[in-house]
């Protein structure tokens, strides 16, 4: 049975050969839209009281606040159903059409977001443009990053877990150059005119440059595993993925818990968390996340390498166990002050690296060529939606409701459990990944 198949994960002899220059480049060049979404996720949230106050004005000030954080919601929720229309179009015509047109809309409506008039301009009609223009984001945002793994899983399929660690790796260098463009306002430009306009710069510079990257992006080719599936290309990606491998879906969306409930805590909410309820300095929070941040991005490559060469089920139920189980301690020391918040937020970027460096080839290795870019896009937006993008406003609603600065480490051991608990279905559900395509989908075993 197709269930049977020997895990990718299983270790090879020989070793798996080196990334090839056209590979290397390939994976890079699909690592630019992702690298664009995690800028606009940190680059709104940085801005976010600018935007309230130029598109939703509102007696008080928190008012307009919870309406701008709402739309950036919206956009989040917009994703799977981004997932479901681009993966099944990516599975039926291919993945680079629909690579071009995610990334050429994302940074058009970036560029747009950037110069559209406020509410003191065009009244509620800006509003809803803004809404709009947040609206197509997360719709293509909802194919892009999952095409980024597809795409560089299929390049180099020998050593696709190392190529995803690649494509993370580039990936997090959005956070930084959003670290990075948000400094060079707040410097070079007066506070009064870095809060009405610097966020306008701070979007035209990433729709730009998400624009200039597509021009390079047109030199990909399609990818060689669905090149040679062209002609038997699934006509309804959905009805089979739903069909077929319903289990992989639901295993993928558990997996990827973990890893979306760790980058919604480590990026939206400890910010705010060690500057609200811990009292920080708002420098000293940036430079802890910047430190877990660049923790995760250098261990990943590490951990990424190392999952091509043993079951890289085991480092992804490791780091998940790690993270139920040091979760209480971590915000226990966070509380007390007992160490220092950079050195934590290492170690937390250390054990995260175990989740981040193969949640990505695990997805990619539960489906099969003709239906994996749909099972990835369904499998991440929906756990990123369930878990990363409910992880910031259930960890507030916790400390407010309960008083205690414990209670957010109760999200994290929910989501890593569930994490842990999917790891056991991936020896059966893997190994698609190099595996002989079939002209026809055949039933999965959890259906026949």
């Amino acid at each position: 049975m197709r269930g049977d198949a020997p895990t990718l994960g299983a270790v090879r002899a020989p070793a798996a050969p080196g990334l090839t220059g056209a590979q290397w480049r390939t994976i890079v060049l699909a690592s630019l839209g992702g690298a664009l979404e995690f800028y606009d996720f940190i680059i709104y949230g940085i801005f976010v009281p600018s935007i309230a106050a130029a598109f939703f004005p509102a007696s008080d000030p928190l008012v307009g606040l919870v309406l701008s954080f709402s739309v950036f919601a919206g956009g989040y929720l917009a994703r799977p159903f981004g997932g479901l229309l681009l993966g099944a179009l990516g599975d039926r015509f291919g993945r680079r059409g629909v690579f071009l047109f995610s990334l050429g809309a994302i940074s058009a409506s970036t560029v747009a977001m950037g110069l559209l008039p406020g509410y003191a301009s065009w009244g509620v009609g800006a509003t809803v443009l803004m809404v709009a223009l947040r609206l197509v984001q997360g719709l293509c945002l909802g194919g892009e990053l999952p095409c980024s793994i597809v795409y560089a899983v299929e390049t180099a399929p020998a050593r696709g877990g190392f190529a995803c660690g690649v494509l993370f790796f580039c990936v997090n260098s959005g956070v930084s150059l959003a670290a990075l463009v948000s400094l060079a306002v707040n410097t070079l430009m007066p506070p009064e005119a870095a809060a009405a306009t610097g966020w306008r710069v701070a979007f035209v510079f990433g729709g730009l440059t998400g624009l200039a990257s597509l021009a390079i992006r047109r030199r990909l080719h399609e990818s060689p595993e669905f090149a040679a599936l062209r002609g038997v290309a699934a006509r309804t990606p959905l009805r089979e993925l739903f069909g077929a491998y319903p289990m992989p879906v639901l295993i993928g969306i558990g997996t990827s818990a973990a890893t979306s409930a760790f980058n919604g805590m480590m990026f939206v909410y400890l910010p705010a968390y060690l500057v609200r309820v811990l009292h920080h300095a708002p420098a000293e929070a940036a430079w802890a996340q910047n430190a877990g941040l660049a923790t995760t991005s250098v261990g990943l490559l590490a951990v990424s390498w190392l999952g091509d060469r043993m079951p890289r089920r085991h480092l992804l139920a490791l780091g998940a166990g790690l993270l139920a189980a040091l979760s209480y301690p971590f915000f226990a020391a966070l509380a007390a002050g007992s160490l220092g918040i950079v050195p934590l937020f290492v170690l937390a970027g250390a054990v995260a690296a175990l989740i981040n460096g193969t949640f990505a080839m695990v997805l990619a290795d539960l489906f099969p060529t003709r239906v994996r870019f749909s099972g990835v896009a369904v499998s991440y937006n929906v756990s990123q939606t369930l878990f990363g993008g409910t992880v910031p406003l259930v960890a507030a609603a916790l400390v407010a409701g309960t008083g205690s600065p414990l209670s957010p480490a109760l999200v994290m051991v929910v989501c890593a459990a569930v994490a842990f608990a999917a790891t056991f279905g991936l020896k059966r559900h893997g190994g698609r990944v190099g595996a002989a395509e079939p002209a026809s989908p055949a039933p999965h075993p959890s259906v026949a």
